[in-house]
């Protein structure tokens, strides 16, 4: 299996799994650099899920007759400069803004990258080399957002900014340089990409998404002033928080999966019980 280019894109996966994610535990810091409310500053993760859930997809089949590589280069190209926007905003307004800019690279990437990386192996290794090109998220849990949200404590927000800019410059080099060009992206068109919301199964799977999605990051959007404000910790402290949500949600991962394999509907119920809990 190559390696080498797996890992450029694992990388790239790194670094888009840490800004989507470190934000929570930068809310205090740019609450007060901003002059914005805590509630207010938490929009910029709603702003950031709007822009994955309608710019990625359009973003995607507007790149559907480029070279994968090709557009992956570009993809990343649009996350390092909304990055480099981020990390100078002046204003609430235009941090947004940037925010909204980055989040257009995250949908597609990791569709244009799933295929690939699959298509590097051979066909009884596809799924090991997905596996690999994701690790990038669970990585990102465990080491990118407590050692961001460690950063910006220690340095100021921006700092975790411009930290993700180098690693989505070297993401991008690296891909460059390693990654073989595996053809152009299959031609679609939007519209029947939204045929397939007809079928009330893939409705059902959205919907347990959404609401999988808003009972966990409802709560952890908000986790650093919670835990600081509420339960009284040191702000230095909160890296080690996020550490454990990381490792926890890796190995839930991993443990759901295996119980799905067994009893699909029981291990969706056992989540959705767990959550309430």
């Amino acid at each position: 299996m190559p390696f080498l280019p797996l890992l450029t894109l694992t990388l790239a996966t790194f670094a888009i799994g840490t800004t989507e994610f470190v934000i929570a535990g930068l809310l205090p810091e740019i609450s007060a650099s901003l002059d914005v409310s805590i509630p207010t500053a938490g929009l910029l993760v709603t702003g950031y899920a709007l822009g994955v859930a309608i710019g990625g997809p359009i973003l995607a089949i507007s790149t559907n007759r480029l070279p994968r590589k090709r557009a992956l280069l570009l993809l990343m190209a649009i996350f390092v400069i909304g990055h480099v926007l981020c990390a100078i905003a002046p204003t609430y307004a235009l941090l947004m803004v940037a925010r909204v800019i980055t989040s257009f690279c995250h949908g597609a990437f990791f569709g244009i990258g799933s295929v690939v990386a699959a298509s590097m192996v051979p066909a009884d290794r596809r799924a090991s080399a997905v596996a690999l090109m994701w690790s990038g998220i669970a990585a990102s849990n465990i080491l990118g957002v407590p050692a961001g949200a460690a950063l910006g404590y220690a340095l100021g927000w921006r700092s975790t900014f411009w930290a993700v800019t180098i690693i989505g410059i070297m993401a991008t080099t690296a891909i460059a340089v390693w990654l073989p060009d595996t053809g152009r992206v299959g031609r679609t068109r939007l519209a029947s990409e939204f045929k397939v919301l007809a079928r009330p199964q893939v409705l059902l799977a959205l919907a347990l998404s959404v609401l999988i999605c808003a009972g966990t990051f409802s709560v952890f959007t908000y986790i650093a002033p919670l835990l600081i404000e509420t339960t009284g910790i040191e702000p230095k402290a909160l890296p080690l928080y996020l550490l454990l949500f990381g490792i926890g949600g890796v190995i839930g991962m991993q443990v759901g999966g295996r119980f799905a394999d067994r009893n699909l509907m029981v291990s969706i119920i056992g989540v959705f019980a767990g959550l309430v809990v």
